[in-house]
């Protein structure tokens, strides 16, 4: 089985166990979490968030919008115009 059919058919019971065994870097059963299992198990945990869950419950999000509903700051993802200056 490859990694996003894992990802496909993991359960939110799985993922939370996943989740929570990055977060405390051990398993449930109290046994530490090798720095390959930690890595990809984020990698798991993030995979599913982004095929399973919606944007503002994904591991991660910073929720960029006010209470008047304008944005903090500006969004890392709009294009930035450059200006180029010459001295001559």
């Amino acid at each position: 089985m490859n990694f996003e059919k894992m990802i496909e058919a993991m359960t939110p019971e799985v993922y939370q166990n996943l989740k929570r065994a990055v977060e405390l870097g051990k398993w449930p059963n109290g046994d530490r979490l090798s720095s390959e299992q930690r890595e990809t198990s984020l990698r798991a945990v993030i995979a599913y968030d982004q095929m399973k869950l919606p944007e503002h419950e994904r591991t991660g999000y910073i929720n960029r919008t006010k209470t008047d509903g304008s944005q903090h700051g500006s969004d890392p993802l709009e294009p930035q115009v450059l200006k180029i200056l010459n001295d001559h």
